[in-house]
């Protein structure tokens, strides 16, 4: 059977005991450019074992192994279906200030919390005493119990994070909800980047997307940055200090 075929039953082992599944994964956390985004997507069993999921699943991977119009064409799907309420698709971003302020994980978290958070509020999560015979009415009207939902996130456990969660090593190609998240947080960026081209021209953000490829590097040396490059992982390269080539880990030829 093909790995992509794999991620709906990973998946399927992986909601047992909870109501939901919430993936999570970024987009543009080693580009020299522009922010970085994380999708989320939340998922049920009835989701997972419907017609879409079953006939569908093998279409979706790493959004970094799909070309470009495959990945709008899933993302025209997902539209479709959160419109019926079958998924549950947000997105977050943190730009390039808050990366410089709080660092590039700082701002990956930041990015996730905030897609998080267009689901459920990191409280939802909190065990609640369940209301008893005394408890005030309008009390008991409040009350709303801990949320049902087990949230993927691509990587390692993330520390200090608000949410209760699970690091799943690869997990956009072994989770269906988290390659779904890998989309929707690679077709947002891309879009936005797009529109950062129109806006800074001759850096080709509309084609690398802000990675580090040679193109990129070779403008940077020619004409400098702009208020989009994140000056932290541009310092050595523009001071002379390191050969661009040095910087080949931070692109991304599927950009």
């Amino acid at each position: 059977m093909p790995k992509r075929r794999q991620l709906r039953g990973f998946d399927l082992k992986q909601i047992e005991g909870v109501a939901s599944l919430i993936g999570v994964d970024e987009a543009g956390r080693g580009a020299l450019a522009g922010p970085v985004v994380a999708g989320a997507v939340l998922v049920t069993r009835d989701f997972l074992e419907g017609r879409w999921a079953a006939a569908n699943a093998s279409r979706i991977n790493d959004s970094k192994q799909l070309t470009s119009a495959e990945r709008e064409a899933l993302w025209f799907d997902f539209e479709t279906l959160a419109g019926q309420g079958q998924i549950h698709a947000t997105f977050g971003t943190a730009d390039v200030g808050e990366i410089e302020h709080f660092n590039i994980l700082g701002a990956t978290k930041l990015a996730m919390r905030r897609a998080l958070e267009g689901i459920y509020p990191p409280d939802a999560f909190a065990q609640k005493t369940e209301p008893d015979l005394f408890t005030p009415a309008e009390e008991i009207a409040k009350f709303q119990p801990q949320v049902s939902a087990r949230i993927l996130i691509d990587g390692l456990h993330l520390k200090h994070f608000p949410y209760p969660h699970t690091g799943v090593v690869k997990g956009d190609a072994r989770s269906l909800c988290i390659a779904m998240a890998s989309i929707i947080a690679k077709v947002t960026r891309d879009r936005l980047m797009n529109e950062l081209d129109a806006k800074h021209p001759g850096y080709g953000f509309a084609q690398h997307k802000g990675y580090g490829t040679e193109e990129h590097r070779e403008a940077l040396l020619r004409i400098g940055r702009c208020p989009q490059h994140r000056e932290t992982f541009l310092r050595k390269l523009l001071s002379g200090r390191v050969d661009p080539a040095q910087l080949d880990f931070l692109s991304d030829e599927n950009a």
